[in-house]
């Protein structure tokens, strides 16, 4: 394909795509003739992964240059594929996920709140890299419920543990008719970012119901 039908099928300008393709993003196509050249399919699969990073992720060209040559990398391992995407794993450190007090960033959780959720997902029986940044926000979300007079501890988390656990197998669940890894991954991405905010309003929808039928009147 020519690079306008590159561009109308992936929803990327003409101008953004050379740029990728100057920095090494985008590999360049077959060329056939001094200013032209040829896309393929594994343009398009490339260059939506691209877009789903910078413009859904946030990430800059810089980062998502990182995430893409570890990608490159590892395109036979699925599981690790997603970490790379999804940020679990760190891409600058070639695929490998932190080691446990590695990270610069604790989020004010102490090791006390990250054995709490040590204790949860071992409960959940889930199997997750050492020092997951996810657990960190738990962490410092229980440290932080309890500061403010919440009597709880990891045990509270369970039944939400239960629901998210049930939330991920549907997210997984929606890759299986992707057509290859970079679908994959690109699919993953826009489940996980896009529909977070959707999970939460839906969330407080339920929440205004179920009030309304314990709590309200009448009206």
């Amino acid at each position: 394909m020519r690079i306008s039908e590159l561009s109308r099928r992936s929803g990327v300008s003409i101008p953004t795509i050379k740029y990728y393709l100057r920095d090494g993003l985008l590999p360049p196509g077959r060329a056939t003739a001094a200013n032209q050249a040829d896309y393929d399919e594994s343009h398009l699969r490339r260059l939506r992964l691209i877009r789903s990073l910078i413009a859904v992720r946030g990430l800059s060209v810089s980062a998502t240059k990182d995430v893409l040559a570890a990608v490159d990398e590892h395109l036979g391992d699925v599981h690790l594929l997603l970490g790379l995407v999804l940020g679990v794993v760190p891409a600058q450190r070639g695929g490998t996920p932190d080691e446990p007090g590695t990270s610069g960033d604790s989020h004010g959780a102490d090791t006390a709140g990250l054995s709490e959720v040590a204790a949860l997902t071992a409960e959940m029986g889930w199997q997750t890299s050492p020092h997951p940044p996810a657990a960190l926000v738990v962490a410092e979300t229980l440290q932080t419920l309890r500061a403010l007079g919440m009597d709880c501890d990891w045990r509270s988390l369970l039944p939400y543990a239960e629901l998210a656990d049930r939330t991920a197998a549907l997210d997984l669940d929606q890759l299986q008719d992707a057509g290859g890894p970079l679908e994959q991954a690109e699919r993953a991405v826009l489940l996980t970012v896009l529909l977070e905010p959707a999970l939460l309003a839906l969330r407080r929808l339920a929440q205004e119901h179920h009030s309304g039928q314990r709590y309200g009147g009448d009206g």
